[in-house]
């Protein structure tokens, strides 16, 4: 039996609404109440905030490798799509790079106090391993000590393949294991087109049957600038529309973005379902918009955060992606509170992925979590130690972070891998 206490905080974040002081207990991998803890490992967390381990719910790592690239930044969508798959093309991409920016992504992740990733993938090209692409990304995850959502995707794919590939990766990664998630829960698959702006309806229907078969959780990304001006032009119809007329408008749904959204597609998405994710570190410096967060949580909508990918949003920094939906909340509506927003950051995001296991530190909970040291003088004058996480110190690094029981990074350093090695072997494969 292994058994870790973690000791000492100014304030242990349960859950929603909860913060309490005392013993974080962990028996194989999991929270418990308590437990014999005579020769338990013990995190020493004097000074520290211990909260539940962040849950990135939208992510595209492979744009990790695609950082400021030129005449990609402050442009429309319409061009910024075309310019970032010029990208791709140029870089080719294959399971190695695929597996390369996996890595980088996920370690960014994990060093920044998230412990489980949904990465969105939308690149396939036609001559590429679509299995050894999944493959990749997970082995990544899993050498690394992360949980990853892999999402297979799709962005103007013939909708066929894009299920025939969707099959083959659940097959591949988690055969015959209910939700797509895998018996140590440490990998999930799920399924979802880039939007109405990329894909036909034919590429939802198909996908939505292959996530029906296997219980798979979908997700989708909805209403961005780009989003709707191509619904009205294409179809004559807004994405919320078309989205319920396709059947994908549903609780196991979940839609990113949603930053052009009227007060009644608000309701109409809460009496649905659905959840959604913000990602404001990717629509407010693109130009994106604002999503109404404070409107969508009122209406009973589950709402998660996420960071979006490397080529809108230069850095992979949730907990630092939580300050800015702060910010820019009251240029919408009422200022978020930052409990509100730390509770998107970990079980709101992981309600949208079906993982009530998950972004939580009660009894039955997965033992992930993170160590926030806030003795130092960036949080010197903080009223509130847990608030005082999202608002002060913009990047702060976790001290401990722990995945499943074990600790995967120690002393703001990652335990399993090398991030100079991870950085080095990137920038060779890309050229830079």
């Amino acid at each position: 039996m292994s058994v870790v206490v973690v000791r000492g905080a100014v304030a242990v974040v349960e859950g929603p609404g909860r913060v309490r002081t005392g013993d974080v207990v962990l028996v194989d991998g999991m929270v418990v109440e308590a437990a014999d803890t005579t020769d338990a490992e013990i995190i020493d967390a004097t000074g520290c905030v211990v909260t539940p381990g962040l849950v990135n719910a939208h992510h595209h790592l492979l744009q990790t490798a695609f950082r400021t690239l030129p005449g990609t930044r402050g442009i429309p969508m319409r061009d910024w799509l075309p310019a970032m798959a010029g990208a791709y093309a140029e870089a080719r991409v294959d399971p190695e790079l695929t597996g390369l920016a996996a890595r980088a992504g996920l370690a960014e992740a994990l060093l920044s106090g998230v412990t489980t990733v949904a990465d969105h993938h939308l690149t396939w090209p036609a001559e590429a391993d679509g299995v050894g692409m999944a493959r990749a990304a997970a082995r990544a995850a899993t050498d690394l000590g992360a949980r990853l959502v892999f999402v297979r995707g799709a962005a103007r794919d013939d909708p066929q393949t894009a299920a025939a590939s969707a099959e083959a990766i659940v097959s591949a990664l988690v055969p015959g294991r209910p939700g797509g998630i895998s018996a140590d829960g440490m990998l999930q698959v799920a399924v979802g087109p880039a939007g109405v702006h990329s894909d036909p309806r034919e590429t939802f229907t198909l996908l939505g049957e292959v996530a029906q078969r296997h219980g798979l959780r979908r997700r989708t990304q909805a209403n961005e600038v780009v989003d709707v001006e191509i619904a009205l032009e294409r179809y004559g119809r807004r994405p919320l529309d078309l989205l319920d007329e396709w059947g994908w408008l549903a609780p196991d749904v979940t839609l990113a973005h949603l930053c052009d959204i009227s007060d009644d597609e608000v309701a109409r998405v809460a009496a649905s379902g659905a959840s959604a994710t913000h990602a404001p570190g990717c629509d407010v410096p693109m130009g994106w918009g604002v999503a109404p967060v404070r409107r969508l949580l009122d209406d009973g909508v589950a709402v998660g955060l996420g960071t979006s990918g490397g080529g809108s949003n230069d850095a992979g920094h949730l907990l630092a992606d939580a300050r800015l939906a702060m910010q820019v909340s009251a240029l919408v509506g009422p200022q978020l509170a930052a409990s509100d927003v730390l509770t998107m950051a970990s079980a709101g995001s992981a309600n949208g992925l079906g993982r009530p296991e998950l972004g939580r530190l009660v009894a039955g909970s997965a033992a992930d979590l993170c160590v926030w040291d806030v003795s130092g003088v960036a949080d010197a004058g903080v009223a509130d130690p847990v608030a005082g996480l999202l608002w002060a110190a913009p990047g702060r690094r976790p001290r401990t972070v722990v995945v499943g029981g074990r600790t995967v990074v120690d002393d703001g350093r990652l335990v399993r891998a090398d991030e100079r090695e991870i950085v080095g072997s990137l920038f060779e494969r890309v050229g830079r």
